[in-house]
């Protein structure tokens, strides 16, 4: 018969399988590697004019339907009720 997981199945870390510490750091180094290029060549493609537009750009000011007002509101209220307040 089975059992529910408990605190005693994991009291040790999983072991490694084989896989260097230093594999690991550079493999975290290689996604650090490639995020910072891909943002490089995305800014040397695109440039940045349309980014500060974005930025500059100021939002419609259009007023929302009630009902979706009072969608914001229970959104709102739910995340302040579970901790996750912005």
């Amino acid at each position: 018969m089975s059992h529910a997981c408990a605190q005693e199945d994991f009291q040790s870390p999983p072991p490694p399988n084989g896989e260097h510490p230093v594999t690991a750091i550079l493999a975290v180094v290689a996604i650090v590697a490639a995020i910072l290029l891909i943002t490089w060549a995305r800014l040397e493609v695109h440039g940045t004019g349309d980014i500060a537009a974005a930025l500059d750009e100021e939002a419609p000011s259009v007023p929302k339907p009630a009902e979706e007002r009072e969608l914001d509101e229970h959104v709102t209220a739910n995340r302040f009720a579970t901790g996750l307040s912005p």
